[in-house]
């Protein structure tokens, strides 16, 4: 067997693990076979609705090595809710919960060798997409279907680890169309690319774009923002408009649970002036964890976010969560899920 390179040192989500889990429907339910299987190419039709009419949705979750050596998946249950809810936005077969949750299990466990020591860990894909060969069924839900679950051993997300992020703020594209908002499907992404490879484009020193249409931050191309101080956090209140991440759900629960006041409102852009001088910001997805915000470009101004370096209630709010999903610290939220390797 060819030797894998080292995922902390390649582009995160380039790597996979050996094992994977699949279900099919044709015309029925989602039915899983109950084991995993090779890594492998899948076979499509070139008529395959995905290809044509966008049937697709996925998940981002993470394992994560513990200290004492094991292994555990992080908010699984919280994922497999989300992903049955856009399956049902996009009319795809209906995900069974408990089917969906033991492919991801069943995948993991497979895979449970190849899951890195932190600041590594075990990125999980899983994917359903629309798979009848039909072309003329623009109109009509996809029938057929498959569903799979894939891993990556990733490290961080953005080049060069833990390091101050710089955001464009993009006022006038929205982020995506108000029904795909909080749905996690590709079309969701493929809108916000352009903005975010234009915004690059034009000053290399763009990570992300931040979005904020009609005078109201949303979120990122891949993450949700938050501004920090060292009593209060804040970010966007939840709508169909923008994602509704995990991670960002976990931030503000422990936020709660260390005392922060947390504010879920409107953000005029105008605030993050105000903020640069005072206060933090941060991004929160799964792939980014919780990273630093250092310098904002709104308006024609750079705002430099405190002294352009990683804030403490930021960097407190990181450890906090890293410590649950790594399990050096307890888990008053039950937010675990242990692994038996196979």
């Amino acid at each position: 067997m060819t030797a894998k390179p080292d995922p902390l040192t390649v582009p995160f989500g380039t790597v996979f693990c050996d094992w994977m889990t699949t279900a099919r429907a044709d015309g029925g339910p989602l039915v899983y076979g109950g084991a995993p299987e090779p890594f492998g190419d899948l076979s499509l039709s070139p008529a395959a609705h995905v290809l044509h009419y966008g049937s697709s949705v996925f998940e981002g979750l993470k394992a994560h090595r513990q200290v004492d050596g094991s292994v555990a998946i992080f908010r699984l249950d919280s994922h497999v809710a989300r992903m049955v809810t856009s399956a049902a936005c996009l009319r795809l077969p209906e995900i069974d919960p408990s089917m969906l949750r033991q492919m991801t299990i069943d995948t993991v466990a497979a895979n449970a060798d190849e899951v890195p020591d932190p600041p590594g860990s075990l990125y999980i894909r899983p994917t359903l997409v629309g798979t009848g060969a039909d072309i003329g069924a623009a109109a009509h839900p996809a029938p057929s279907a498959l569903l799979f679950v894939v891993n990556s051993p990733v490290g961080d997300y953005f080049k060069g680890g833990i390091r101050p992020l710089t955001l464009q703020v993009e006022s006038s594209t929205p982020r995506t169309v108000p029904q795909f908002g909080m749905v996690k499907c590709a079309a969701n992404y493929a809108m916000a690319l352009g903005s975010t490879l234009d915004a690059m484009a034009t000053n290399e020193a763009v990570d992300q774009v931040l979005f904020a249409s009609d005078g109201d931050i949303t979120e990122t191309g891949a993450s949700n923002f938050f501004l920090a101080g060292d009593e209060r956090i804040v970010t966007r209140h939840l709508d169909e408009s923008f994602l509704h991440g995990v991670t960002r759900d976990s931030v503000i629960q422990l936020a709660r649970h260390l005392d922060y006041d947390v504010e879920e409102r409107a953000i005029d852009p105008e605030e993050l002036v105000d903020w640069a001088e005072r206060g933090e910001a941060f991004l929160s997805g799964t792939a980014a964890g919780v990273t630093p915000v250092g310098t904002i470009l709104y308006s024609g101004k750079t705002l430099t976010i405190g002294d352009g370096q990683p804030g403490p209630n930021t960097l407190r709010l990181r450890q906090a969560l890293t410590e649950i999903q790594t399990g050096a610290a307890p888990d008053p939220f039950n937010w675990r899920t242990p692994i038996t390797s196979t």
